[in-house]
């Protein structure tokens, strides 16, 4: 399937298949390990990347008039923590001439969540208010359902059709008809009222019973710095404000992708300790005692300025005295490396420290630690953040932070809980070739993959051709 492929696909997206084991699961678990429809939606999705040019779509290259319209855009999250892709049908207006751009468009937004917050899926919401039949455009709604159904796998929580005129009533019926029993029981159908089922307030807007203030512009995009982030008690503060309310380090919001990992080699460590710390932190004294009881990481991801460990898991263990998790970061580079962690429950979680330097191939460990009785939850997300300063000296970090390009900031995330299955792990075992395993997709039983992927164990196993 990927011999001669380079005409066919973009290299890119093959090597990523060849290494995102949580890529390949999410294709075989959408298609139900049907082996031979996993191969044909990967084909039909890697062939769209290459047309529409996905791995290179970027805000720089989509209409700017797009952006100003706010007919699509990221905010907010349901009640149960998916970013919300909200639709505001009203505003679009079909026209044969854009219909190009509204694909790629829409392709912007999701490889930017899909890097953003790997593995996590997103429920759409099509706020119908106000719209009617020059609104609808058939084609591409059926695009935008194909992007879920093929592209991108695994990604749908919910699609949410609020206040649906009944004068759209039929037009829905063929979209039904192009969804598929997996995507059709993620459909909803809501009136104003009852969408409260789904999102809560804090996340609606007011026409729609909500209390959110939030009023879309551009620019900035509206999830550049994640202001809506998964929060029980309100809105995320900033570093600055959180150390002048409470003198403490926790820090907020969201994510970017992780990709393979590699073995972890110990860098030389060099500790080191923000100012604001509180007294009580100091006086634990050197790195060996903040780090004490604190789960080590077990794999590297290898960044353009930093090697993080561990890959994307964070994970504490089931004991009381088990509340630390370490992250480490080794610099790569010949200058200062600035960074900060930021996260989703700023409440629940103490990370010291969150913001310092690293030098030059020097480490440093940051403790994650739960606040109180917290527990950790699948849904809370980490982010690094990690710029070059060129011009170290005294340099202030929050004005050097203000200042940077974002494009020359390097992000990593991570998320608790169990990490992606490693689907491919017994074949690999067996030390094929990537052609050898192209062709063994086609051989090996259903059970075997539901075994893989499910996590579960055999004390051995046969592999016949």
């Amino acid at each position: 399937m990927f011999a001669d492929s380079t005409e066919k696909y973009d290299p890119r997206d093959v090597e990523r298949l060849q290494t995102d084991d949580s890529l390949v699961e999410g294709y075989l678990t959408w298609r139900l390990y049907n082996v031979d429809d996993a191969l044909k939606m990967i084909d039909e999705s890697l062939h769209w990347r290459k047309e529409y040019g996905v791995n290179d779509i970027n805000e720089s290259t989509i209409p700017r008039w797009m952006f100003e319209t706010g007919a699509v855009y990221l905010h907010g999250y349901d009640k149960e923590g998916n970013k919300l892709f909200w639709f505001k049908v009203k505003l679009h207006v079909k026209d044969a001439k854009t219909v190009i751009d509204k694909k790629k468009y829409i392709a912007f937004w999701l490889e930017r969540y899909a890097k953003k917050e790997p593995g996590m899926p997103l429920t759409v919401v099509f706020d119908m208010t106000d719209s009617g039949l020059s609104n609808v455009d058939m084609e591409f709604v059926k695009y935008i359902i194909n992007c879920f159904k093929v592209f991108y796998p695994k990604f749908l929580s919910k699609m949410i059709i609020v206040d649906m005129p009944w004068i759209l009533n039929a037009a829905w019926k063929i979209v039904k008809s192009w969804l598929g029993p997996e995507a059709i029981s993620k459909l909803r159908f809501a009136s104003k009222s009852e969408v409260q089922t789904y999102i809560g307030p804090e996340y609606l807007p007011p026409h729609m019973g909500g209390t959110d203030p939030f009023k879309y512009s551009y620019p900035p995009l509206p999830d550049d710095d994640f202001q809506t982030p998964i929060c029980d008690n309100g809105p995320i503060l900033s570093d600055d404000e959180r150390e002048s309310k409470e003198g403490d380090l926790d820090v907020k919001d969201a994510l970017e992708s992780s990709f393979t990992s590699d073995v972890v080699v110990k860098p030389k460590k060099v500790n080191f300790l923000e100012q604001s710390l509180r007294s009580e932190d100091n006086d634990k004294g050197d790195a060996s005692a903040r780090t004490k009881g604190a789960r080590k990481p077990l794999t590297t991801f290898k960044g353009f300025l930093l090697d993080v460990s561990p890959a994307e898991e964070l994970s504490f263990g089931s004991g009381e005295t088990e509340k630390k998790s370490l992250i480490i970061l080794n610099n790569v580079v010949k200058n200062q490396v600035a960074f900060k962690v930021r996260t989703t429950a700023p409440d629940k979680y103490r990370v010291k420290p969150s913001s310092s330097c690293c030098e030059p191939g020097a480490s440093v460990d940051i403790v994650v630690s739960l606040h109180g009785g917290s527990q950790a939850s699948p849904q809370d997300r980490f982010l690094i953040m990690a710029a070059e300063m060129e011009n170290a000296g005294s340099q202030d970090l929050s004005q050097f932070w203000k200042e940077v390009p974002k494009t020359k900031i390097m992000e990593h995330s991570f998320y608790f809980g169990m990490p992606p299955k490693y689907i491919w792990q017994l074949i690999l075992d067996s030390v094929l070739t990537w052609e050898q395993l192209t062709v063994s997709l086609l051989t090996v039983p259903v059970f075997c993959w539901h075994l893989l992927v499910s996590g579960r164990h055999m004390s051995t196993c046969v592999y016949t051709t």
